[in-house]
């Protein structure tokens, strides 16, 4: 028969392990450090960004010189210095948790290290206007950050390095979007499957810390604002069924490009890049630039401006143009620099409901342009639960709960008709490499010998 619980022997169970209790304040501070550093990268980003504009806004035809020279110096430091930094940052924390990875090979994909260049070399592909969003590294920045507390904790502490990982993603999610909800749902979707009940607190008390660390710096407001819809009725369905239809298949050919380009894939332009690193991140750079002119500077970065823009009713991304931020977007990734994908889709999916919209009620825009966000980026990472999460934080949108998850779910079917899930990819690909000897070398001999990046 079952007994109730004894509150004074748990308790004074709990009291006893000192040691345990020293463990748990460490991971606790590690997870405000890395809260904080996830909001310096923001800020640090944002603050380059903005120089890079003024640049762009008193002497337009100078970046067909500045950003083609960055991106070839940010992929050459990444290769010759810093193999692991490189990409979204994302596949580099799955690849650290995947079970087939050597253990003694983490550090190659989480490090303290490796979080510090990923903020500055991040940061130097904003000052190249490249379409690159933050988020993505940021999973990189915190699990780099939080697998470094392992070293002071006891030899016999219950918290492994995995729980740390995990613990780490997804409170750079949940800084990074200012969406703790996000950052739980993400840890469970795309980083392991499920939680395990003995490091669960854990990951949750590090997402809401790096979360509340978030908060006091930027408030707690959502990140494109409040979204106003209208009430939705069966008017929706046809327009909503259109928007998830196109962004499928939009967001599976994304992921397809990617894939095709990050995995070493065969042709033409893939044998260059492997022969030419730094040379072909230059040209890709150029093109970056010359579409950044030819749209008026609109897909240069992440193009969260522009999403705020189009939901406050003021159209910024016009077909043609969310064409080219898909190009862009593709072409940065390709390059081979520290840089996330999150950002930049949520913008494309955005410009994809906003032209639907066009044919449809113009009331009916926010939520469209809403749809658009969580179905293309649900498209493009497989992640249907995550991306409703993420977009019905960023606007406030808990009345739009089913849309989006109608949205997200149809696109997600869609895009696994076209390509296989990115990130599980791209980390599956990281750890074939990481397993080959002659893949890599340690941080000591990379700064010897210039290694090749180790991520694609």
């Amino acid at each position: 028969m079952n007994r109730e619980p004894d509150f004074l022997a748990h308790l004074r169970a709990e009291l006893s392990g000192g040691r345990m209790w020293i463990d748990r304040a460490i991971v606790l501070c590690y997870a405000i450090a890395a809260g904080l550093l996830v909001v310096g990268f923001t800020l640090i980003s944002d603050w380059v960004f903005g120089h890079f504009q003024r640049l762009y806004g008193r002497w337009p035809w100078a970046i067909l010189l500045t950003t083609p020279l960055i991106t070839a110096g940010i992929v050459w430091l990444t290769r010759r210095y810093f193999p692991g930094a490189g990409g979204s940052g994302i596949p580099q924390v799955k690849a650290a948790l995947h079970q087939d990875l050597p253990h003694e090979k983490r550090f190659f994909f989480a490090s303290l290290r490796l979080t510090l260049a990923k903020i500055g070399l991040g940061a130097a592909g904003f000052a190249a206007g490249l379409s690159i969003g933050r988020e993505g590294p940021s999973v990189q920045v915190a699990a780099g950050v939080m697998q470094h507390a392992r070293r002071w904790l006891s030899p016999g502490s219950t918290i492994d390095g995995r729980a740390l990982l995990v613990a780490g993603g997804a409170a750079g999610i949940a800084a990074a979007f200012n969406a703790p909800l996000a950052g739980v749902v993400f840890a469970i979707e795309e980083l392991t499957g499920r939680l395990e009940t003995r490091s669960s607190g854990l990951i949750i008390t590090a997402i809401v810390l790096a979360g509340l660390v978030a908060v006091s710096v930027f408030g707690n407001v959502s990140y494109f604002g409040v979204i106003h819809v209208p009430r939705l009725g069966w008017d929706l369905l046809g327009p909503g069924l259109l928007v998830a239809l196109a962004s499928g298949a939009a967001g599976g050919l994304f992921a397809r490009l990617m894939t095709a380009s990050l995995t070493g894939a065969s042709g033409r332009f893939n044998t260059w890049r492997a022969r030419y690193p730094v040379r072909f991140a230059a040209a890709l750079g150029l093109c970056v630039a010359i579409i950044g002119l030819a749209t008026g500077g609109i897909t240069f970065g992440a193009g969260s401006e522009a999403v705020k823009q189009m939901l406050r009713g003021h159209d910024e991304l016009t077909p043609l143009y969310t064409l080219l931020k898909f190009v862009a977007t593709w072409l940065t990734a390709w390059s081979g620099v520290p840089g996330g994908i999150f950002a930049p889709s949520l913008s494309i999916g955005a410009g994809i409901g906003d032209a639907i919209s066009a044919i449809a009620n113009a009331d009916l825009a926010p939520a469209l342009i809403a749809m658009g966000m969580a179905a293309f980026l649900a498209a493009v990472t497989q992640a249907p639960l995550t991306a409703i999460i993420i977009v019905m934080e960023m606007v406030d949108g808990h009345s739009m709960v089913l849309s989006l998850m109608a949205a997200a779910m149809l696109a997600s079917l869609v895009s696994r008709m076209i390509s296989r899930p990115l990130y599980d990819t791209l980390a599956e690909y990281m750890v074939w490499r990481a397993r080959d000897e002659t893949g890599y070398a340690p941080p000591a001999a990379a700064e010897r010998e210039g290694a090749a990046s180790v991520s694609p």
